[in-house]
């Protein structure tokens, strides 16, 4: 049995650090409330999580040999892409683009989105990373980022009807940090 890194020591005080810092600049912009500071806590939480599910496990002493560059990287779409994955990536980002779009100054569809691109973006590349430098378990994957891009339009969007009606728009301009 190989040796892993522990996932809650890492992900927890990383996202508590980001929390205090989501919470110190709202204050200072005095824009700090409650359901600003709910948005932030589930903000955090949830890339707690992502990040525990998508980066770990990364082993310390798990041989990883000669393996090519290629090795941990499909940039291939579709082939070989399972349904259930697809579905899986869609549903993960779907608060993503709900949370962007309340916490950017100007949300926008084009920024939204690119934010979204640039976060699965960054997960992939971090996969791909650590499996190459720490025997990370995961695989890059161009069909997990269009699909996590898939997401989080439908998060806008979801987020865009909701704001069609005039009681929930005036509740989720509580939770918008601009």
């Amino acid at each position: 049995m190989f040796r892993q890194v522990p996932v809650l020591p890492v992900v927890v005080p990383i996202a508590a650090a980001v929390f205090l810092a989501l919470l110190w600049s709202l204050r200072r912009r005095h824009r700090l409330s409650v359901p600003r500071t709910v948005l932030a806590a589930a903000l955090c939480v949830y890339v707690a999580g992502v990040t525990a599910n998508t980066v770990f496990p990364v082993f310390l002493d798990k041989p990883t040999g000669d393996v090519p560059l290629s090795a941990f990287l499909n940039l291939v779409p579709v082939v070989g892409y399972e349904v259930s994955d697809a579905v899986q990536n869609v549903v993960i980002f779907i608060p993503v683009g709900v949370m962007v779009s309340l916490v950017l100054a100007r949300p926008s569809w084009r920024r939204t989105l690119a934010a979204a691109i640039a976060v699965s973006l960054a997960i992939e590349v971090t996969q791909y990373v650590t499996a190459h430098t720490l025997a990370g378990g995961h695989v890059a994957d161009v069909n997990d980022l269009l699909s996590n891009a898939v997401g989080g339009a439908v998060g806008i969007g979801l987020l865009s009807l909701l704001e069609r009606s005039p009681a929930i728009g005036r509740a989720l301009d509580r939770f918008r940090w601009r």
